[in-house]
C-alpha cells in the first residue's frame, strides 16, 4: 500500500525512534509498504519516520543511480536497527541532497565518503559492511531521519536562512507533491 510521506514540520520527524524486535506487529507489511511509497516517489531511500512510524527501519535502493554510479548497480537493503560508524580518516565531500519529507528543496550537504554500518536485515539476521562513495551518502541521510535529524539540519547557517521561507511555506502546507502528504496542522491543507 503507497503511505502517505511525513512532511517537515511534523512532529513524527522529530520524535525518538524505537528499537525494532522480531516481535514488531506488521513488520514485513510495513517494509513492503516502505518499498511500495518509496518507488511510487521516485526515491532512493525513506525511512519508517517518513511514513510515520517511529521505528529503526530503512529501505534503499539506489540500482536507478547506477549510470552514473556504475558501483550501485543492483543495490537495495533493508536496515533494521542500522549504526552507522564513521570512518575518521575519511573526507568530507559536499554532495547535493533532497528529501522527500522536505519537498523542492535541495541544498548541498557535507558528509562523510567512508562509513561502517552495522544493521539487522528483515530475518534479524545481522550485517556489517564499510560503505563508501554515494551509497554512504544514502545511507548516512536515511539513518539520519531515525536520529531525528533532517539534511536541512546540516546546511550551512546561510544556506539555511536562504531557504527559511520555503521552509516555513512547506510547514503552512503551501508546497506542490507528486504524491500524498501528512502535514503537521491537517486542518491547514484540506
Amino acid at each position: 500500500m503507497i503511505l502517505p510521506i511525513y512532511i517537515y514540520g511534523h512532529p513524527v520527524l522529530r520524535a525518538e525512534n524505537a528499537t525494532v524486535t522480531p516481535e514488531f506487529e506488521g513488520l514485513h507489511q510495513l517494509i513492503e509498504d516502505m518499498k511500495e511509497t518509496m518507488y511510487h516517489t521516485k526515491g532512493i531511500g525513506i525511512a519508517a519516520p517518513q511514513v510515520g512510524v517511529n521505528a529503526r527501519i530503512v529501505y534503499i535502493d539506489v540500482d536507478v543511480l547506477a549510470e552514473d554510479f556504475p558501483e550501485l548497480k543492483g543495490v537495495n537493503m533493508v536496515l533494521i536497527n542500522p549504526e552507522v560508524t564513521i570512518d575518521e580518516t575519511a573526507k568530507y565531500v559536499s554532495r547535493e541532497e533532497g528529501c522527500l519529507s522536505v519537498p523542492g528543496i535541495h541544498e548541498n550537504v557535507q558528509r562523510f565518503e567512508k562509513i561502517h554500518l552495522r544493521w539487522q536485515d528483515e530475518q534479524f539476521n545481522e550485517h556489517e559492511q564499510d560503505i563508501e562513495g554515494y551509497l554512504a551518502r544514502v545511507v548516512q541521510h536515511e539513518c539520519d531521519h531515525l536520529d531525528k535529524t533532517l539534511f536541512i539540519d546540516r546546511i550551512s547557517p546561510i544556506r539555511k536562512q536562504l531557504v527559511r521561507n520555503k521552509l516555513n511555506n512547506i510547514i503552512k502546507g503551501k508546497v506542490s507533491c507528486d504524491y500524498r502528504c501528512k502535514f503537521a496542522h491537517p486542518k491547514r491543507h484540506k
